[in-house]
């Protein structure tokens, strides 16, 4: 990673609190330019479905959010692992590190937490700095229609990826 510029706000990762949930929302219809990720999150919140939201705060302003929800392997319901998914950072804060430092707090907090493995539908040129690899090379697929290479993993528990095909399945607030 980059180091942030000389003039770059300070920034702290750090876990959703209830006084939160406005700017959270903010961010993510400000990230994504509609409600829908919005929406979606308070949808997984309301359902008691979050396994980890966490907050970049700045100047005392939430300016980014990544949640981690439960996912699936159709036929196996034994492994703890998660999907990232979404990530969200204020446009005025894109090329400073906030993202990445959400993944990787996220992702860290996910291994200590015991999960198996951390799936994301998302740019593997993005990803792929954090470990992420194509899940096809563990012959694991998404639920839903993914441009080739869009569906990554990274293992947080070694052998959690045992060879074999393993459809990998969201929570259904995911659903289109």
């Amino acid at each position: 990673m980059a180091p942030l510029p000389l003039d770059a706000p300070t920034v702290i990762v750090r876990d959703e609190h209830p006084q939160d949930l406005g700017g959270v929302r903010e961010v993510l219809k400000l990230a994504f330019g509609r409600a829908t990720e919005a929406d979606l999150v308070d949808a997984l919140r309301a359902a008691g479905k979050v396994l980890l939201s966490l907050v970049a705060e700045s100047e005392g302003q939430v300016v980014g959010h990544i949640l981690f929800t439960a996912v699936t392997i159709a036929g196996d319901d034994t492994l703890l692992a998660s999907g990232l998914a979404p990530l969200a950072v204020v446009p005025r804060m894109h090329g400073v590190g906030v993202g990445s430092a959400l993944v990787r707090q996220g992702v860290a907090r996910c291994r200590r937490a015991g999960h198996a493995f951390v799936v994301v539908l998302g740019d593997p040129r993005y990803y792929s700095r954090f470990g992420f690899v194509p899940a096809e090379e563990h012959q694991m697929h998404c639920e839903f229609d993914a441009p080739a290479g869009t569906f990554q993993v990274i293992e947080l528990r070694r052998g959690a990826l045992t060879p074999g095909p393993a459809l990998v399945r969201y929570e259904p607030e995911f659903a289109p």
